[in-house]
């Protein structure tokens, strides 16, 4: 519950709104009760044909035969106690009774007061005549029933106002802090269950803030509104009517932790359905290539399987929830029938010796009393229907705040040391990595790399390079050892002031669903559209984006680019990245998606860009060698040597062996 009161004060931050909930709310309470309460008159008029003049009346004599036997009992006591000598014994008892005489002739002056001011006020505005006074009243009631239902339909689009007002505050709160997350968080978890949090867990916080926000404060108003009628007319018959009541807390107390529990299995099974879905689609062509659509059906009907059973569940505990809710709510008011009927039937004023009432009840007494403790039934048939969307709602604001509240492995530094434009050297010294403890990625990697160098790093996959860059960028921490950017190491450095010098160019580029423009331009939002194609021209991409593309450069190339063709998201993100104009230049594979032709031109670009910052080269193509300055062979995690083409390929023997398949692949392609 925690959790979802921090969503509750999100939402209540927009305070006119919430102010506007509570008055529509009572408006709708008020009324509810009041409208059950004006049934009296009708029933008065109907069993003793009186009009309400003739009831006022009635009452102000009650009142004033009451006022003067109280008077006849004051002087009295009065007589008494003037009698009685100086510290006599009963002057005390005397005294009290005298004060609570007084106390009665004052509220029963109040009273009067109250019932001649009624009196004057029936006079002038209604007529003695019940006919005439009843379609009085049934216009006031109808006109209150439309004030009614115009706040109720208030009340509910405020409700929907602040709750997706609330919901859209943890949406982005949830969003902002999900792109603080390290980078492996999203490799080694993946993103089904991220996309499950923000979409069906995210809907059943708006689910949960309705009924908290609409449902459970106007419905405890209508019925707190009944309760109270019901109070006046004979609390303590209420009071013997709701002793059953704490019982049904107790029973719904316990079905709430259990839908809880249910709702919160069901939201992971709604992950691992968003799982299988994610995989499926992104793999269609393996799936389809190899046959495999019925494996693929099979493992998505035996999740839906699972989720179908955690759904039942939550179906089963929800189902017991009315009824256990009408069945005490019928207890209640058959014990309030019995014991009313007990006393009007037989004139009693008390029912085992406990007093009820000071004077005899009458039927339409005790039938208004009866209706109100109807009245109260269906705000609380409504309330049973609230507590499945509250546990759910309040299960999936724990599932997204587990998320929010997580810490990243990679942050900013409580104090950031400045960072000028990097302008000396990138320096591992004794890096160590693992993904897992018991499987490390790099070891003891000692390298240090001259600005303005261009380093080409080579080796058998899994060998470590991409990790290598991926560290330089920060997307993970070395797990021993340091690495320094001229002189500071990289964790002193704010994350924003590292990366905005890095440009990153990876094997699968990665487009948004945007135009050709505003891709190029991702990274550096405030260049011109001049700049921007200018650097289309230096990565090659302004020829096929002008003659092949419909809109050229306002085409949308869809979700993940693709509407273009793996060459041509290369070298979109190759203009991505010199656009940044970057201090370091990171091409990761960069050039294995385009053609020998138009790798050769990106050479000729590369040979010019690259002068004047640190280039890091991860590649198996034998082209992008003659740029490098220096070629790094790592094998196994650890750097096996470094130099020259001619200094390696005499004294690496892995070197020569992947300079050699790579040469009979040139050969054999050409």
């Amino acid at each position: 519950m925690r959790n979802f009161r921090r969503v509750l004060a999100l939402a209540l931050c927009h305070r006119a709104t919430f102010v506007g909930v509570v008055v529509t709310a009572l408006g709708v309470g008020v009324l509810w009760g009041g409208n059950i309460g004006a049934l009296y008159p009708f029933l008065d008029m109907a069993f003793q044909g009186r009009s309400v003049h003739d009831r006022v009346e009635e009452k102000i004599l009650t009142l004033q035969k009451e006022a003067a036997a109280l008077n006849q009992r004051l002087e009295a006591a009065m007589e008494r106690y003037s009698a009685l000598p100086d510290d006599a014994p009963g002057a005390d008892a005397l005294e009290a009774e005298i004060a609570a005489v007084e106390d009665a002739l004052r509220w029963n002056e109040r009273g009067l007061g109250w019932l001649r001011s009624a009196q004057g006020f029936l006079d002038r505005n209604i007529p003695r005549d019940p006919f005439q006074t009843l379609a009085i009243l049934v216009g006031v009631l109808f006109l209150a029933t439309l004030v009614k239902n115009f706040l109720l339909m208030l009340n509910m689009v405020l409700v929907a106002r602040l709750s997706q007002l609330g919901t859209f505050e943890l949406r982005k709160l949830f969003f902002s802090r999900t792109l603080q997350m390290d980078v492996a968080t999203f490799t080694s978890e993946g993103t089904a269950d991220l996309m499950s949090r923000f979409t069906h867990d995210m809907q059943n916080v708006v689910g949960g803030l309705n009924a908290l926000l609409g449902k459970l404060i106007r419905e405890p108003l209508k019925l707190i509104a009944c309760l109270i009628g019901a109070a006046l007319v004979c609390w303590q018959l209420l009071v013997l009517s709701l002793i059953i009541a704490p019982l049904a807390g107790l029973l719904i107390r316990g079905l709430a932790r259990m839908l809880k529990r249910a709702n919160r299995k069901a939201m992971e099974e709604m992950a691992q359905l968003y799982s299988v879905l994610s995989e499926t689609f992104q793999a269609i062509k393996i799936v389809k290539a190899f046959t495999m659509e019925r494996h693929e059906r099979q493992r998505f009907h035996a999740t839906s399987k699972e989720y179908f059973k955690k759904s039942m569940k939550i179906g089963w505990y929800d189902a017991w929830t009315r009824p256990i809710t009408e069945v005490l709510g019928l207890s209640i008011i058959c014990l309030a029938m019995l014991a009313g009927a007990y006393l009007v039937l037989r004139g009693e004023t008390s029912i085992w010796g406990i007093p009820m009432t000071s004077h005899p009840l009458d039927w339409p007494t005790l039938l208004i009393f009866y209706g109100l403790l109807v009245g109260t039934a269906d705000p609380a048939r409504k309330l049973s229907d609230v507590f499945s969307q509250l546990q759910a709602g309040i299960a999936a604001a724990d599932r997204i705040y587990a998320l929010v509240d997580r810490e990243p492995q990679v942050r900013d530094p409580a104090r950031p040391r400045p960072a000028l434009r990097h302008a000396k050297s990138l320096v591992f010294e004794g890096v160590d990595f693992a993904y897992q403890h018991d499987r490390p990625v790099l070891r003891g990697i000692d390298l240090s790399i001259r600005f303005g160098e261009t380093v080409a790093i080579v080796g058998p996959s899994g060998c470590g390079k991409t990790t290598l860059a991926n560290l330089i960028c920060r997307f993970a921490d070395p797990t021993a050892g340091v690495i320094r950017l001229d002189g500071i190491p990289l964790p002193e450095i704010r994350l924003r002031d590292l990366r905005g010098q890095i440009g990153l160019v990876t094997q699968e580029p990665l487009l948004f669903d945007d135009t050709v423009m505003n891709n190029i331009r991702y990274g550096s939002p405030g260049a011109s559209d001049d700049a921007v194609i200018e650097a289309a021209r230096q990565a090659h991409a302004h020829r096929f984006i002008e003659d092949e593309l419909p809109d050229r450069y306002q085409t949308v190339v869809g979700p993940l680019g693709g509407q273009l063709s793996g060459g041509q998201r290369q070298r979109i993100a190759l203009a991505r990245a010199i656009l940044r104009d970057p201090s370091i230049l990171i091409l990761d594979e960069a050039t294995s998606q385009v053609d020998l032709e138009s790798e050769r031109l990106i050479q000729t670009v590369l040979e010019r860009f690259i002068r004047g910052r640190t280039a890091i080269l991860i590649t198996h193509r034998l082209g992008a060698l003659v740029l490098a300055d220096r070629i790094v062979v790592m094998q196994d995690g650890r750097i096996l040597d470094a130099g020259t083409h001619g200094e390696l390929i005499a004294r690496c023997e892995l070197y020569r062996r992947l300079y050699q398949i790579q040469f009979d692949d040139l050969k054999q392609s050409a």
